[in-house]
């Protein structure tokens, strides 16, 4: 089988091309709420999972610095990686559209798109495994424990009750602790 090994500075040129992406069509999205404020009236649901993502994007930038202990690269892990940034542009896109189409609003848009937002931040998730794994164990055991596996599963777990709820007490409840908690994980962490 034929390898092609690559350095850790050419996986990083392609984590920031897309996250770069990723985090400016996210504030595009935002920043149109203060350009258009009669036109696009936020919903604050929503706009909490703009934030939660982009903390989520801007942690998750910070931890793919540890890549650079990858001593054997090669397309596979490669691939795996760029499949894996993708689902933050996705996700991005998913929150901010580039028009609401036949929707009325950002909250019909938000609930609209449920199901597709859940199921890729879930899978984002359940992709966090492997990328940790291609760290390395010892890169798992320095930096986590217990919780890591833990909080992945939950989070996987309340993205999949999301995907099936229209409740909208539940999906602002779900915001507030998925933004706490990793506002809390972060600072535990750093």
């Amino acid at each position: 089988m034929l390898l092609t090994i690559i350095t850790f500075d050419h996986a990083k040129t392609i984590i920031a091309i897309i996250l770069s992406l990723s985090i400016t069509h996210l504030i595009k999205g935002m920043v149109n709420f203060i350009e258009h404020p009669k036109s696009l009236r936020a919903y604050w649901v929503h706009l909490l999972w703009c934030g939660y993502l982009l903390l989520l994007i801007i942690h998750f930038w910070w931890w793919e610095a540890a890549l650079k202990d990858v001593s054997h690269w090669n397309f596979a892990k490669y691939f795996f990686l760029f499949l894996y940034i993708n689902t933050y542009y996705v996700l991005c896109v998913l929150l901010m559209p580039s028009n609401l189409g036949e929707h009325k609003s950002y909250v019909d848009y938000f609930y609209s798109r449920k199901k597709w937002f859940f199921g890729t931040l879930g899978f984002c998730f359940l992709l966090d495994f492997i990328d940790t794994f291609i760290k390395g164990s010892d890169y798992f055991f320095i930096h986590y424990g217990w919780e890591y596996p833990i909080r992945n599963v939950c989070h996987i777990v309340l993205c999949i009750a999301a995907i099936y709820s229209s409740n909208r007490k539940f999906h602002a409840v779900l915001i507030l602790l998925f933004l706490l908690y990793e506002l809390s994980y972060i600072y535990r962490l750093f």
